[in-house]
């Protein structure tokens, strides 16, 4: 059972969550009625192994990076909301399979036997146990210009890919009791 906590209350190492368990970045597009109802697009989810959590600008945030062959990216790219989930063990092939496939011609949530919740109309896992809930703060293609160590660049971008970094306020954690302090 996920309950809603404080991002400061997140037990989990952030080292440990986003380089082994790996993430689920999970975005659809909304659009607004003129009568003020929401409604949402066809939501994507992607696994990332690179991202970060912190402070900046006095919020806490969540940094991911996301390369510019990912549909998910097209999608964060038209939205103002994702979330991040962190799945239980027991899923890694699922996570697997949504870093390896695209959402852009099938549906992964099915593919994955993952079911998609909306809070706020931002979609996240139900298998999670737990969830970040973001707000697109701020967004940079890397530059190859800017690498202090050459070495970094040539070894992670031969095809000249450069992930876009999206720096996001956490505005809404879930989590499993376990994994609160």
């Amino acid at each position: 059972m996920l309950k809603s906590v404080s991002p400061e209350s997140i037990a989990d190492n952030p080292f440990t969550v986003i380089g082994r368990d790996w993430l689920l970045v999970t975005a659809c597009t909304m659009s607004t009625d003129d009568d003020g109802t929401v409604s949402t697009g066809r939501p994507n989810t992607m696994t990332a192994s690179w991202g970060g959590l912190g402070i900046l600008w006095n919020k806490p945030v969540a940094t991911i990076y996301l390369r510019p062959s990912r549909y998910t990216k097209e999608i964060i790219d038209s939205t103002s909301t994702f979330s991040l989930s962190v799945l239980p063990q027991k899923y890694k092939s699922a996570l697997d399979y949504c870093g390896s496939h695209s959402g852009r011609n099938e549906d992964k949530f099915r593919a994955a036997k993952l079911d998609v919740e909306y809070m706020n109309g931002t979609p996240w896992i139900k298998q999670a146990r737990l969830v970040l809930f973001c707000q697109k703060l701020y967004a940079q293609e890397f530059d190859p210009y800017c690498f202090a160590e050459e070495q970094l660049c040539k070894q992670n971008y031969r095809k000249n890919d450069f992930h876009t970094m999206y720096i996001a306020e956490i505005t809404k954690v879930l989590a499993e009791t376990r994994n609160i302090k």
